[in-house]
């Protein structure tokens, strides 16, 4: 294996890779068109190529994985098939490699303030744990109903909190909106990471950049950014090497990837911008390349 490995940091007491596997680009969530997540769905049709981006990242001790594993919303929707390849290839690289894959979960919930609501979410975190995740982050769609902006809290949050814990995960809310990085670190709750949506042209960004990076950086908890390539529309070069340059240390870059040599790029450009080098990258390809684009 190669002894070049990815940095890590610690998140509620558990050591993760500072990259970290987004999955939108192997379930099928392409945040561009019909078409382009058909495409993504033909590729991971056998979890073949899965297992394989697998392989490469944790060659490079990229062993941390982000995804709604335990999501009940999947059911008869086209996802819920490439989910079940996921998780089947988590399972199958970690018997080849003998390494542990760290997950993080990202169920959506139901909060609604009934009976049966909250015994809908007590199964959805209980299979999160059944499935091996380490960490159970709420869903950005369920959590961003508890937001009260007037009183500047999210009502009722800590009882789901207190149903990860009961679980034995770590407990941590996506945060697409990010007042509720403020109002859960304002109000103590039991949280020990966010997801924020943090890239270099604002893509789906609530506020503007600038806003977003004083966030992070003032999170009394590590935060794990994701779609630092605006789900394509920059390069891996200009996104990662933003990402990377404008975050903490403690902090995390999610990417999501449909190859293996996709992988290998990413962490090259990442390793480069540690080291403070130029990328080993070939050239974009062109019908007619000229000495500069070589």
């Amino acid at each position: 294996m190669d002894k070049k490995l990815f940095p890590r940091t610690t998140v509620g007491g558990a050591s993760v890779s500072r990259m970290i596997i987004g999955t939108n680009w192997i379930l099928g969530y392409s945040h561009t068109s019909a078409a382009a997540n058909k495409s993504i769905h033909s590729l991971n049709d056998t979890g073949d190529n899965i297992y394989n981006m697998l392989l490469k990242f944790l060659a490079k001790g990229v062993d941390t994985i982000m995804g709604p594993f335990s999501s009940g919303s999947m059911k008869n929707s086209a996802a819920a098939e490439q989910m079940e390849h996921m998780l089947e290839s988590i399972k199958r690289a970690e018997e080849a490699t003998g390494k542990k894959i760290i997950m993080v979960d990202t169920p959506f919930i139901s909060v609604d303030d009934n009976a049966e609501a909250r015994r809908e979410a007590e199964a959805t975190i209980k299979r999160s744990r059944e499935i091996g995740s380490t960490f159970c982050l709420i869903h950005h769609a369920a959590a961003e109903q508890l937001v009260n902006k007037n009183k500047q809290t999210l009502d009722r949050l800590p009882d789901y909190l207190a149903m990860i814990r009961d679980n034995g995960l770590i407990p941590g809310l996506s945060a697409h909106m990010p007042e509720l990085v403020v109002y859960s670190d304002k109000n103590g709750y039991d949280v020990e990471t966010y997801i924020q949506i943090y890239n270099c042209m604002g893509f789906l960004m609530q506020i503007e950049v600038e806003s977003v990076n004083r966030i992070i950086w003032n999170a009394k908890k590590p935060v794990m950014t994701i779609k630092p390539m605006a789900a394509g529309r920059v390069t891996p070069f200009i996104g990662l090497n933003f990402s990377w340059s404008t975050i903490r240390p403690c902090d995390m870059v999610t990417v999501g990837c449909m190859t293996p040599d996709e992988a290998e790029e990413d962490m090259e450009i990442s390793f480069a911008n540690f080291e403070r080098r130029r990328p080993d990258l070939a050239g974009r390809g062109s019908p007619v390349a000229t000495e500069l684009t070589k």
